[in-house]
């Protein structure tokens, strides 16, 4: 994939830029914090770095978690003007630390953003900065769409004015000598809200400048599947000999025949297709990646192991089986008289009701290896829905 470069900063407009990214982000239920799980094919924190870098920031500052150095060095690698440093207990006094280290090439101007923010419009940046050339600090703001009620221990106990209240994201612009003497100057318990509280509290005035629906911030794990396909299609074709004296296991049922499929596990062709549409779907190889003939393990293994694995990774990438639509192709045996069998069988494989599976059979009518009774073959496509 070519990345664009990023574009030199605008001496005009320059800008240093803190990423506060020394959070664990649990809640998002990723193998890793969530500002270094993958989100659209990146580290999450990888995003606003770029999209600031690409907006003109002269130097970059990520807050990290103590023991996150391999971490966020793979997130940002080969990243020009990025740096990091520890973070500290609390988000004020990682920010803290982030502008300390600006500190000794200071900047006119500051950005502070949340990692978990990965989607940067460039007009929001372009609205902060132009707004500190009148005030010391200036906040992305959307208004409160929705009622507000105060609870007290469960009962409603007053309403709030949502005509004067606003939604507040990063990343949150500054003059980085008001900000850097307002952390410095602070006394009390860390706050649990942002930067411009820090600098309000040393008596400066912070601008309100229009934010963006898009600026919106990963907490939970179905967060990260927001901007996944909604729908996903798979193709799966597979073919087995028959051969006399083995089992034929077709549709994940024993079909009682004077042959049966001849492979490595019990041959059911129909499976393998399913499993190879389903992996397909989700861009993650074939049957043969994930159980590869060569591996003894597998010889003579039910085909419904190789479905039930494929059904388990469509799960984790967040997707449920919409439908599937399998063909079987051959002579013999009829599949007719068994169709509802296989249906059912694999509803219950794929962990969906019986009416999204369908079940075909033809025939080519005597021609080639399918219509001499050399092999049976099966082609299916599944369609995912997001879960």
């Amino acid at each position: 994939m070519v990345e664009r470069a990023p574009t030199p900063p605008s001496p005009a407009r320059a800008f240093a830029a803190v990423i506060v990214a020394a959070g664990q982000g649990l809640r998002a239920g990723q193998q890793v914090p969530k500002q270094f799980a993958i989100w659209r094919g990146k580290p999450v924190s990888r995003h606003s770095v770029e999209a600031l870098l690409n907006q003109g920031a002269e130097r970059i500052v990520v807050a990290i978690p103590q023991g996150a150095d391999d971490l966020a060095a793979a997130a940002l690698s080969g990243l020009d003007r990025v740096e990091t440093v520890i973070g500290g207990a609390t988000r004020q006094a990682s920010v803290r630390r982030a502008l300390d280290r600006l500190a000794d090439r200071p900047p006119e101007n500051v950005l502070i953003h949340d990692a978990a923010r990965p989607y940067l419009p460039q007009e929001v940046t372009d609205r902060l900065i132009a707004a500190l050339e009148e005030h010391s600090g200036a906040i992305p703001v959307l208004p409160v769409v929705d009622s507000l009620a105060v609870d007290r221990d469960g009962i409603m106990d007053g309403t709030a004015d949502r005509e004067t209240l606003r939604r507040v994201q990063t990343p949150q612009a500054f003059r980085f000598d008001a900000i850097l003497a307002a952390h410095h100057g602070w006394e009390g318990k860390p706050l649990a809200g942002d930067d411009a509280q820090v600098l309000r509290a040393a008596g400066q005035d912070v601008a309100l400048v229009r934010g963006h629906e898009r600026l919106a911030k990963l907490t939970f794990a179905e967060d990260f599947m927001t901007g996944l396909p909604p729908v996903r299609t798979g193709l799966g074709y597979d073919v087995h000999r028959l051969v006399a004296g083995e089992e034929l296991w077709l549709g994940g049922i024993e079909i009682a025949h004077d042959k049966g499929l001849s492979g490595h596990s019990d041959a059911d062709v129909a499976l393998h297709a399913l499993t190879d549409a389903l992996l397909g779907a989700i861009c993650d190889g074939d049957i043969g990646s994930h159980f590869p003939p060569s591996d003894p393990q597998w010889k003579g293994a039910r085909s419904s192991q190789f479905l039930e694995h494929a059904v388990k990774l469509v799960r984790a990438k967040g997707y449920t089986v919409g439908n599937i639509d399998l063909t079987i192709i051959c002579e013999e045996p009829k599949i007719g008289p068994h169709r509802a069998a296989m249906r059912a069988r694999i509803a219950d494989l794929l962990g969906v009701d019986i009416d999204r599976v369908s079940v075909k059979a033809t025939t080519t009518e005597r021609l080639g290896f399918t219509g001499r009774g050399e092999g049976i073959a099966a082609q299916a496509v599944a369609t995912l829905v997001l879960d």
